[in-house]
């Protein structure tokens, strides 16, 4: 059974580029509800423990220095079939080939600034939900 939660950052470059309430829009146009959401930055630590399952991947020190460098936009929606809906929302990790009208389409520049987060699993987006949220943050 698919939980009806998931969880997403909108990630530093997005951020910096000012496309937050456009993600945020498309968001909820596609039918999700915004029950937690908070402005932050991640501590180098922090990035080293959220993303420590790529910890022995060439791209972890670069991936890492990327999401501690600013301000990101952590939230947990609700819809069902919310991870999987919202996997398709945010489309390819590469932007190029990402599906029109994607996020990552819209609003990503690259592999490694790809704009926004998305869990892979009904699991994962338990676990990385609590990781930004205390059960008191989440509705």
């Amino acid at each position: 059974m698919s939980s009806k939660r998931t969880f997403t950052m909108i990630k530093p470059d997005a951020v910096e580029k000012g496309h937050t309430g456009a993600i945020l829009n498309k968001i909820n146009a596609s039918g999700f509800r915004i029950v937690s959401m908070k402005m932050t930055q991640m501590s180098k630590r922090d990035a080293e423990l959220f993303y420590a399952v790529h910890k022995e991947r060439p791209f972890f020190g670069e991936l890492v220095a990327f999401m501690s460098r600013g301000p990101i936009v952590a939230a947990i929606l609700e819809k069902e079939n919310a991870v999987d809906d919202f996997r398709t929302l945010i489309g390819a990790t590469n932007p190029e080939e990402a599906a029109e009208g994607t996020l990552r389409n819209q609003f990503a520049t690259s592999v490694g600034e790809n704009a926004v987060h998305g869990s892979d699993s009904d699991e994962n987006a338990a676990i990385e939900g609590a990781f930004h949220f205390s059960s008191r943050e989440m509705f």
